[in-house]
């Protein structure tokens, strides 16, 4: 292993030096480019030319940051690292920090209880092309003291071996990526200020080994008391936030948590393996809750073509998670399998209103109970359509207000069943769906209970999740008022008004439908497991 140096500590205390002293001020676009090499740089040399590399950032001299300065790393070097950064660039000279040459890519690190990067007040910077790893400490945290923050990109960071421990209790989210063993941090809950981060863009990342992913906040009111009262909620969103093809792997906690944003994307992820701390004690008490991809106090924003499994938090481990007043949000074309549950929403207050769930397929996510809202305060105006939901846990359709569950495929496994409510008064419409190895909820009398003819066999792989041409489920769907989505689960266009998250013609696949004889025994198996199961829950 090469010789580890300190040459970015000695950049950012330099350059946060120059900050205050007003050297950044009114700086013109630069384009000085720094060169550090760890393995043949010489801090005699000027650093301002590949040939000319210094070794540490104390060997440069003369600094002129601003916008369009680049600071780029050998790659095949490690440099150690615990940095404050307070900067500006432009959006088309932003201050670059990356990497350059043959060989692995540049790793920076700490190996203390600190921050890899801090960037505060920053804004146009951009992280590109490096591996980060803190094993005791955490990879960046942006926050906002004296202005909103603007333009910051990470793009192909590698975030690895950071902690990644058992714990009793859910991280610290108020100070920084090493407190919430995170590898991107932004802000905190509670915020420090009322100013937001906007336009935060973050591609092509890896992270493995790490307790969470990326944990983003905004402001939730003027006392920064997020648990508080209705009357007193005044969010300072941040906005423009896009987390795009971005991989998080063998995680104790949490990938990505959408926090206070408006209009935030997150599309084209994975998280597998997420949330491995099963977050209970010796004697199976839940101590603390975790999910994979989340939206807390967020609006009109969404999560979409994502793969999500593999999660074993006990008291969360879902896949769809509207949390503490997010209205108008949407998960869509989510790939949820093997996790503890599909969906658990939690309103408060007043409750959350205009969600939707559509077009995704859920496999396997039987740990526990799926439900459309927990708790009175409910989900109002929710969507959830279209949907193909296989060999789940018990599945509760209640404390919905004034919303739309239809064209869904329920399948529970074995010994699950369906919860529901039945108070007329809520103006909900549940319709046309499809249910099998269970009893029809009473409020769904025009829905089927029939096999729904998949193309395939067995719960591995997607695509056996077509329907067959001679399904019954083909074309007997409702249309839904205001979906605007072209394409189904699959990708393929959406040809055929269907039950499921498949919305084509049908493919050339047999379909075995049942006879009477096997009909009348399902349904009496089915009806006696429902009565064990209601005599579980009065007992219980």
């Amino acid at each position: 292993m090469k010789k580890i140096t300190r040459a970015l500590s000695f950049l950012l205390v330099f350059a946060v030096l120059a900050c205050t002293t007003g050297l950044f001020a009114g700086a013109t676009d630069s384009k000085n480019y720094y060169y550090i090499d760890a393995i043949d740089g010489n801090d005699n040399n000027s650093g301002t030319d590949i040939n000319n590399a210094v070794k540490s950032i104390a060997g440069l001299k003369d600094l002129n940051v601003g916008p369009g300065t680049h600071f780029l790393f050998r790659n095949g070097g490690e440099y150690e690292c615990a940095v404050t950064l307070t900067c500006e660039g432009t959006k088309d000279n932003p201050v670059v920090i990356s990497s350059y040459g043959e060989g692995e890519t540049a790793v920076l690190k700490t190996d203390e209880r600190k921050d890899v990067f801090q960037l505060f007040d920053c804004s146009y910077v951009t992280i590109s092309n490096l591996n980060i790893t803190a094993p005791n400490g955490g990879g960046i945290w942006i926050d906002t003291y004296n202005k909103t923050s603007v333009g910051i990109t990470i793009d192909n960071v590698y975030f690895y071996d950071m902690q990644n421990y058992k714990v009793h209790s859910r991280d610290d989210f108020q100070n920084g990526a090493s407190s919430a063993r995170a590898a991107i941090m932004v802000k905190g809950l509670p915020a420090k200020s009322r100013y937001a981060v906007n336009d935060l863009t973050i591609t092509n990342c890896e992270v493995y080994n790490c307790a969470n992913g990326f944990i983003i906040w905004g402001s939730w009111n003027d006392s920064q008391t997020p648990w508080c009262e209705e009357e007193d909620i005044d969010p300072i969103f941040n906005t423009g936030l896009l987390i795009k093809g971005c991989y998080f792997h063998e995680m104790d906690a949490e990938a990505v948590v959408v926090g206070m944003c408006d209009g935030a994307l997150v599309t084209h992820c994975r998280a597998i393996n997420c949330c491995q701390g099963e977050g209970v004690d010796e004697n199976g008490e839940i101590e603390y809750f975790t999910a994979a991809m989340w939206f807390w106090g967020s609006v009109n924003s969404t999560i979409q073509y994502c793969e999500i499994a593999g999660q074993k938090n006990f008291g969360d481990g879902m896949a769809v998670d509207f949390d503490s007043f997010s209205h108008n949000c949407t998960y869509q074309y989510i790939y949820s399998h093997d996790n503890m549950r599909f969906m658990c929403n939690c309103p408060n207050h007043s409750g959350q209103h205009g969600n939707t769930v559509r077009y995704c397929l859920s496999v396997n996510d039987n740990g526990g109970r799926s439900t459309t809202a927990s708790g009175k305060a409910g989900e109002h105006g929710f969507s959830f359509y279209n949907n193909t939901i296989i060999n789940c846990g018990e599945f509760q359709i209640v404390n919905l207000y004034d919303s739309l569950f239809a064209n869904n495929i329920i399948i529970p496994t074995e010994g699950a069943t369906i919860a529901y409510d039945l108070d007329p008064t809520r103006g909900n419409t549940v319709t046309n769906n499809c249910y099998y190895e269970v009893m029809t909820p009473l409020i769904d009398f025009g829905s089927f209970n029939t096999r729904p003819g998949f193309a395939g066999e067995g719960f591995e792989g997607f695509e056996q999740y077509f329907l067959s041409d001679k399904s019954p489920l083909i074309g007997a769907g409702i249309e839904i008022e205001g979906d605007d989505c072209t394409t189904d689960f699959f990708g393929n266009e959406i040809t055929s008004t269907n039950i499921g998250c498949y919305g084509g013609e049908g493919v050339d696949a047999p379909y075995e439908k049942e006879t009477f004889i096997e009909k009348l025994i399902r349904t009496i198996l089915d009806i006696i497991e429902t009565i064990k199961h209601e005599i579980y829950v009065i007992f219980d």
